[in-house]
């Protein structure tokens, strides 16, 4: 037990002694109505590394390959996820009270915090407690259809959310999200020790923002410095996934809202990590 123990395990990633069984499972149960069989994570260290940008991909890739994909934005008081898939407005209700989540054009299933504003460009301006409350209500208080994947956006760090995402759902693994920098260490390190101690299988890691390519001569263009990422996922023993370049006609895509008919080969690998 940790000296500083307030013996409220709900709030807490320690898998310390004094934990009973009993109290050690915090998972939220999913509405009967609903049907997810793989549960994603997507989180980072640190913000602005491409996380959003990655979970989009992902959905996208597994939805292209034939399987029915969610995502669900965790990131509460920085949500993206609709914008790139170019969904607006309110959500539904069924006759039993559950959220019906936005559908994309191809038919990837989105839950945000900005689906409930009316106008989408208002802060949410909530406390932890209330934020992951939410996450947990969009877990289980929101129709999900027969689906095979779906992606959890977390919001950056080892806060209130990412700890509720791995105490509440049942997360079967995480992508880590980084981008090429000499910090680059000590920010997958606390992403990767919090998802050990909370017993979190990590897939492997994701370098964003890698290299730029010369449209003349094909060149690759390190504009961030050199990757080290080899380097740090043989540190703790992890693999890596992709390196996505920086790539002007994703960054539209972005922000046109057409990221769901992006091709890209990028997350090839990550993907076949996810198959039976």
């Amino acid at each position: 037990m940790s000296e500083n123990c307030t013996h409220d395990c709900g709030s807490c990633g320690e898998n310390c002694s004094s934990r009973t069984q009993e109290q050690t499972s915090f998972l939220e149960a999913l509405n009967p109505a609903s049907s997810v069989k793989k549960v994603i994570g997507v989180v980072s260290g640190k913000g602005g590394v491409g996380k959003s940008l990655v979970t989009s991909l992902m959905a996208v890739k597994m939805n292209s390959k034939g399987y029915r994909t969610a995502i669900l934005d965790a990131d509460i008081t920085g949500p993206s996820i609709p914008k790139a898939f170019g969904v607006s407005g309110g959500i539904g209700l069924t006759d039993d009270k559950l959220m019906v989540p936005a559908v994309s054009s191809t038919g990837i299933q989105i839950m945000s915090a900005n689906l409930l504003l009316d106008n989408e460009n208002d802060p949410v301006i909530w406390r932890g407690p209330v934020i992951a409350g939410a996450v947990k209500q969009f877990w289980n208080e929101t129709l999900w259809k027969d689906i095979d994947y779906m992606f959890v956006d977390m919001p950056p760090g080892t806060g209130d959310v990412p700890l509720t995402v791995f105490q509440s759902l049942p997360v079967d693994g995480i992508i880590i999200v980084t981008s090429p920098q000499e910090l680059v260490s000590m920010i997958v390190g606390k992403a990767v020790i919090m998802a050990k101690k909370m017993d979190i299988p990590i897939l492997g890691i994701v370098e964003n923002m890698s290299y730029l390519e010369c449209p003349d001569c094909g060149k690759r263009i390190q504009v961030f410095g050199e990757s080290h990422i080899e380097e740090v996922a043989a540190e703790y023993g992890i693999d890596v996934l992709a390196k996505i370049p920086i790539e002007p006609k994703t960054a539209r895509m972005v922000d046109e809202g057409t990221i769901e008919f992006a091709r890209e080969s990028w997350l090839d690998k990550a993907a076949e990590k996810l198959l039976p």
